[in-house]
């Protein structure tokens, strides 16, 4: 059996003290931590994040082009903040904010002399003149030019495009003819269908101003919507009545010939 020297010393159970103790040190300093982080300034936090973005929207400038710009893509000359992803490659176009044509000033003239002209025409209710965006529109109603379900131009009815075209004649503005009709079918040996009919009256009243009073023909052209372009109550016999109608419209000289022509298209694809 072997004697225990006096020089050894007792082995000792407690060093995991040791370990505990470096854990609840380095764990009393993670809650320091957090204690610290949550008691942040936050002016200063503000302030911090203020100066960050500020850095990144101006980007860092090497070779005189920021690192923004150089990672999202964009050429030399985009200064635009947010440009540079989105034309750049694969980018996109912005697309421009649609904005409200002026009225054309340039037609108020011939709009109060046709008013004048045609002052009793309109107290009757046969037709309407006005100014819009779009140019200046003479609105006829059915009845005043043609009997119900045909596309002659009634004989009573020339007479009052006789001071229309006298006005007309001295413009430069594209004319376009515009036939309307209600929401009731149409089915007979002549007409088809309320496009037909509402072209077939688009294409009489444009006849009449070329041949009978002179118009460049040139400068005019027909378009024919049937029903699609109410302007009242298909359901009531007074709104069908105002859908039943032709509308020569005087275009303002911002809309240009191809554009006539492109509208002209449209239509006839419908």
């Amino acid at each position: 059996m072997r004697r225990r020297r006096k020089t050894d010393h007792p082995i000792s159970h407690d060093r995991w003290l040791i370990s505990y103790a470096d854990f609840i040190t380095l764990l009393f300093a993670l809650f320091v931590v957090m204690f610290a982080a949550s008691q942040t300034d936050k002016s200063k936090m503000a302030a911090i994040q203020e100066s960050y973005i500020r850095a990144v929207q101006r980007g860092a400038v090497m070779e005189g082009r920021s690192v923004v710009a150089r990672i999202l893509g964009g050429t030399v000359d985009e200064k635009g903040i947010g440009n540079a992803m989105l034309r750049g490659p694969g980018g996109t176009k912005k697309v421009p904010v649609p904005t409200t044509p002026p009225i054309p000033v340039e037609l108020l003239p011939p709009m109060n002399a046709l008013t004048a002209k045609l002052s009793k025409e309109i107290a009757e209710g046969k037709l309407k003149v006005s100014l819009g965006a779009r140019g200046l529109v003479i609105s006829f109603r059915q009845t005043a030019l043609f009997k119900s379900g045909d596309d002659a131009v009634q004989a009573e009815a020339v007479q009052v495009f006789k001071p229309i075209a006298e006005i007309l004649q001295p413009l430069p503005n594209h004319i376009v003819v515009e036939g309307h009709t209600d929401s009731v079918p149409i089915h007979n040996s002549r007409f088809r269908s309320n496009w037909e009919l509402s072209a077939a009256r688009s294409i009489a009243v444009m006849d009449m101003l070329i041949t009978k009073f002179g118009i460049d023909r040139t400068r005019v052209a027909i378009l024919g919507y049937g029903e699609n372009q109410a302007n009242g109550d298909n359901e009531s016999e007074e709104g069908r009545a105002k859908n039943r109608r032709v509308d020569l419209v005087i275009q303002n000289l911002g809309i240009e010939a191809s554009d006539l022509t492109a509208a002209v298209q449209s239509s006839g694809r419908k």
